[in-house]
């Protein structure tokens, strides 16, 4: 058995999960970060015994739309509180009649539709740029994949998400394109927080939750918010099986990562180093801390 990893998992989430979670022994944090104020306290505790830490992405009550999330805070307080791994859940519409909702993706590639976010920790004096081709951790993925098939829970292994801005629905037209460009599932809020936790050095995976078929086939009732609501409630306890497996499993990831996501960076910083803003490189460091080994690179 691999030695266990002692820092803690994060997982981020709506509302409805946290109660589905269970967590024990658990605590909120409210975390003061460099880039401002997190979606919601942060909810340490254990999750069949695997430290685990929780933020619910559109906050308590579900009152920031898509576009308003703070991601670099959200990122930078999972940091903060000892998260080396981020596993996302989110609620999408399928665009495919193989994927109905219920039936899991375990996503690895996107399509950034987003146009009105802050999507970076770089900027002008400290210019970055991280490698995404792969944009989630293929380790996290196989092991949501094994704890799926562990747990019986239906779902792809591999899958595109396209995010939209929001927070309108797409269109019959915009839905029918992004089938045509090869999306499995459409959704608001997987970026920048993909991004963001690439420039941290932290392995991130996501597990799309179809709960609708958007609005490109006909025969079945379009998306609204109620339908998202409903589906959620049905399809909770099969998230909760997935994440408790998954976690147990991930607590045993020791090592470096072999997808390199904690070594994003080594490739990435363009500025040279007496020309880097000492400010900028201080924030970065809160989020991304083994960076400090580039400072003088």
């Amino acid at each position: 058995m691999n030695e266990i990893h002692s820092a803690r998992i994060g997982i981020i989430g709506g509302s409805g999960f946290q109660r589905l979670l269970g967590l024990t022994d658990s605590r909120a944090h409210h975390c003061a970060t460099a880039f401002g104020a997190p979606s919601s306290p942060v909810i340490t505790g254990y999750l069949c015994g695997v430290p685990v830490a929780f933020l619910q992405r559109h906050g308590p009550g579900h009152t920031i739309p898509p576009a308003a999330i703070n991601a670099k805070a959200n990122i930078a307080a999972l940091r903060s509180v000892g998260c080396t791994q981020i596993l996302s859940m989110s609620a999408v519409g399928s665009l495919s009649e193989d994927v109905p909702p219920g039936h899991f993706v375990l996503i690895d590639q996107f399509i950034d539709r987003t146009l009105m976010r802050d999507k970076t920790f770089f900027g002008p004096g400290l210019v970055g740029h991280v490698p995404f081709g792969d944009p989630v951790c293929g380790r996290m993925r196989e092991t949501l994949a094994d704890s799926a098939a562990t747990m019986g829970v239906p779902a792809q292994n591999g899958g595109t998400y396209v995010v939209m801005e929001g927070p309108q629905f797409s269109t019959r037209a915009e839905s029918r394109l992004y089938r045509q460009w090869g999306g499995t599932v459409i959704g608001m809020t997987a970026m920048p927080e993909a991004k963001l936790a690439r420039e941290a050095e932290l392995c991130y995976a996501l597990v799309a939750i179809p709960t609708d078929y958007d609005c490109w086939l006909e025969s079945q009732q379009p998306v609204n918010a109620a339908l998202v609501a409903e589906r959620m409630a049905e399809i909770g306890d099969s998230a909760r099986k997935l994440v408790e497996d998954a976690v147990q499993k991930m607590n045993r990831h020791a090592g470096g990562c072999r997808c390199g996501c904690d070594r994003a960076l080594d490739t990435a910083i363009m500025t040279a180093p007496e020309q880097r803003d000492p400010a900028m490189l201080a924030r970065l460091l809160t989020v991304a801390p083994n960076a400090g080994r580039l400072i003088n690179q």
